[in-house]
């Protein structure tokens, strides 16, 4: 949980807003959204998770350099006003972030 919690942490460039009990953390998105990580591998049919980025470019060569995330294609189509990002993490989860 101590190696999620950091990689969470980094991800997300600040502390838990939350940890209510061992093998449990949580963080507030936006008011009333709630990212919660708990120990224990992810279940059937969890994720993606998506976020919303002014610059995907920059948040990919962030993600390979502080998180050392070595598959990140950047995707985009001419009828799609965004463009967005893909990598699988941590097992199952897979981490979307759209070009807004």
């Amino acid at each position: 949980m101590e190696q999620g919690q950091k990689w969470y942490q980094t991800f997300l460039q600040r502390e838990p807003d939350f940890i209510p009990h061992e093998g449990f953390i949580e963080w507030e998105l936006t008011p009333d959204s709630w990212l919660q990580v708990a120990e224990g591998m992810p279940a059937e049919g969890s994720g993606p998770l998506r976020f919303g980025v002014t610059d995907i470019e920059a948040e990919r060569d962030r993600m390979i350099k502080e998180l050392h995330i070595e598959s990140y294609e950047v995707y985009s189509r001419e009828e799609v006003p965004v463009k967005w990002g893909t990598s699988p993490i941590l097992g199952e989860i897979e981490l979307v972030f759209l070009n807004i």
